[in-house]
C-alpha cells in the first residue's frame, strides 16, 4: 500500500527531475511544507526509489536521458500503483495527451515557483486519502484547458522581489541560497545534507569567502549551466 501517511509528516513524496537546481528547489520546499521527501535524477533510480520506499505521489519530469518520465509513469501505474503527476517544460498538444493517457493526477509546466507546487501536491494527496489512493483526479487546467503554469523557480527577478502565492509564506532568500547550495553538492557528491553543509563550508574557507557568497556562486554557476544546456 502506498505510503499516504508516512512516519513523519504528511506522506511520503518521490521528485524526479535531472535538473539538480530543480530537484533541491522543490524537494526543500515540500520538506518544509511537512512531506517526507525521496529524490531521484533519472528515471532508472526514480524507479528503485519507488520499489525500495513506496510513495503515496511521485512528482516527475518527463524529459530525461535514459528513462522518460513518460516510462517511469507506465511503471508506476502499470507494476507499483503509484500516483504520479508532471512537472514539465513541454506543454504541446502530444505531450497533453500523453500525460492524459497515462492519468497522471496533476500537470504542472515549467518554469515552477514552490509556491505554486505544494498546494497542487496538498490538493492531490488530499484527494488521494479521500478516494483511498484509488481514483484519478484530472489533470490541473486553465480555463482553456491548457496546463497550468507556474512562476519559474530561479529567474532573472530575484525571489525577495517577487509575490508569493496566496498563504504561503515568502522566504528569506539568503536561506533560500543556502538551501540550495547544499542540495546541490549533496545530488553531486551523494552527501547527506549535514555532509553537504560540512562541504560548503570547507569551499568558503577555501576560497576565503563566506558561505554565503560561496552558495550563490555554486547556485550561478548551474544555471549558467543549464541557460547553455536549454
Amino acid at each position: 500500500m502506498n505510503d499516504l501517511t508516512a512516519s513523519a509528516g504528511k506522506g511520503r513524496i518521490l521528485v524526479v527531475d535531472d535538473d539538480r537546481l530543480v530537484l533541491a528547489t522543490v524537494t526543500h520546499g515540500l520538506a518544509q511544507a511537512g512531506y517526507d521527501v525521496i529524490d531521484a535524477d533519472n528515471g532508472d533510480d526514480a524507479i528503485l526509489m519507488a520499489r525500495q520506499h513506496r510513495p503515496a505521489l511521485a512528482l516527475l519530469d518527463i524529459r530525461m536521458e535514459g528513462k522518460t518520465g513518460f516510462d517511469v509513469a507506465e511503471y508506476l501505474r502499470d507494476v507499483a500503483g503509484v500516483p504520479f503527476m508532471f512537472l514539465s517544460a513541454f506543454a504541446d498538444e502530444p505531450t497533453r495527451n500523453k500525460v492524459a493517457e497515462l492519468g497522471a493526477k496533476a500537470y504542472l509546466v515549467k518554469p515552477l515557483d514552490v509556491g505554486q507546487i505544494v498546494p497542487t501536491v496538498d490538493r492531490v494527496m488530499a484527494g488521494l486519502r479521500a478516494e483511498g489512493g484509488a481514483t484519478a483526479m484530472p489533470v490541473a487546467a486553465g480555463s482553456a484547458g491548457a496546463p497550468v503554469a507556474a512562476p519559474a523557480v530561479m529567474s532573472g527577478t530575484p525571489r525577495a522581489s517577487r509575490p508569493e502565492a496566496a498563504g504561503v509564506a515568502a522566504v528569506d532568500p539568503q536561506a533560500d541560497v543556502l538551501v540550495l547550495a547544499t542540495g546541490i553538492l549533496m545530488h553531486r557528491h551523494t552527501l547527506s545534507r549535514a555532509r553537504a553543509a560540512e562541504k560548503l563550508q570547507a569551499l568558503a574557507v577555501d576560497k576565503g569567502l563566506t558561505p554565503l557568497q560561496q552558495a550563490q556562486r555554486l547556485v550561478d554557476a548551474v544555471e549558467a549551466l543549464a541557460d547553455t544546456d536549454s
